[in-house]
């Protein structure tokens, strides 16, 4: 199952995260089909996998990736796994995967790549359900190993774990997510944290510079080695019990996003993708940023190596 999904991957989408998500299946030894509508952006895609393949240290193989404007225009003889990266929107997801139910082959896994979108609702009336789950990855899609696999009521395990097998040959690390709650798993506890650092930052508590500093150079910094779990076994269980009972009540439990954070949206400050969030995002102020964060994850990485699975050797 694992061979027959990764024998020819469909991504549609060519955006930011379909072209990274391209990356990590050819770094596995995929087939890789990307559908862009978007000539000038189609026409980039290859020479961006090559680039991100080489400074990975694998050579692209020739002919193992190919463009399509459209879904018209797909060879789908051999795709076994179709990956959805467009636009964070229920109906046009729904209205794709109606037209992917049609149009891919029967025994084809089909996934979204919906960062809170339930795959449930997405699924809900396609005679596709069962082969239907989530497969979430995190930007940048290629730097960052984690990938969530989503379960649906109606999703089948089984397939579930020949997909995570499956990333596991593209050097991804999978988990299983067995609810399909809005966030998934790791974006809940992402967004907990988030919660909590606008609303000290909306209490005055403290500024944006020494929140985000607190978590990357503080408890932040632990999580390269353990996960929140496993270092409160590292710590002590009876120490996090009782801070827990002092500070668990005084912690936010807002229902709707911090103001600081709603003013910034509403005035158009999006991040560095409009030129203004929290700070100023000037074109090249941006690009060394960027730089800089692309980096430090490829060197996370470099440290992790040994607790990565490594990528399959293509034949």
């Amino acid at each position: 199952m694992t061979n027959r999904l990764l024998a020819q991957v469909l991504v549609v989408g060519g955006g930011t995260m379909g072209a990274d998500v391209a990356v990590v299946f050819a770094r596995g030894g995929a087939g890789v089909t990307i559908v862009e509508p978007d000539a000038a952006r189609r026409e980039r895609l290859p020479g961006y996998v090559a680039a991100q393949l080489a400074a990975a240290g694998q050579a692209s193989r020739p002919g193992a990736l190919r463009t399509a404007a459209a879904l018209d225009d797909v060879d789908w003889t051999d795709v076994g796994l179709v990956v959805e990266c467009i636009v964070e929107q229920l109906a046009p997801k729904q209205q794709l995967f109606a037209r992917l139910a049609a149009l891919a082959p029967r025994g084809a896994v089909l996934a979204s790549n919906s960062s809170g979108l339930p795959i449930s609702r997405i699924a809900d009336g396609l005679p596709t359900r069962g082969r239907m789950l989530g497969l979430h990855f995190f930007m940048p899609a290629h730097l960052v190993p984690l990938v969530e696999v989503v379960l649906g009521p109606d999703s089948d395990e089984a397939l579930a774990r020949s997909l995570m097998d499956a990333m596991r040959r593209c050097g991804s690390v999978p988990v299983l997510v067995r609810k399909d709650r809005p966030g998934f798993l790791a974006n809940r506890l992402q967004h907990a944290l988030a919660r909590e650092a606008f609303a000290l930052l909306d209490e005055g508590v403290a500024s944006a510079e020494d929140i985000d500093a607190a978590v990357r150079f503080g408890f932040g910094f632990r999580f390269l080695a353990a996960g929140p779990i496993l270092q409160r076994d590292h710590a002590g269980l009876d120490i996090h019990c009782a801070a827990a009972a002092t500070i668990y009540p005084s912690l936010c439990n807002a229902g709707e996003p911090a103001a600081v954070l709603r003013a910034q949206v509403a005035a158009g400050r999006h991040g560095m993708k409009s030129g203004a969030g929290f700070s100023e995002w000037p074109a090249e102020r941006r690009d060394a940023e960027r730089a800089r964060y692309d980096r430090l994850l490829r060197a996370g990485l470099d440290l992790l190596r040994d607790e990565l699975p490594p990528p399959a050797t293509a034949s």
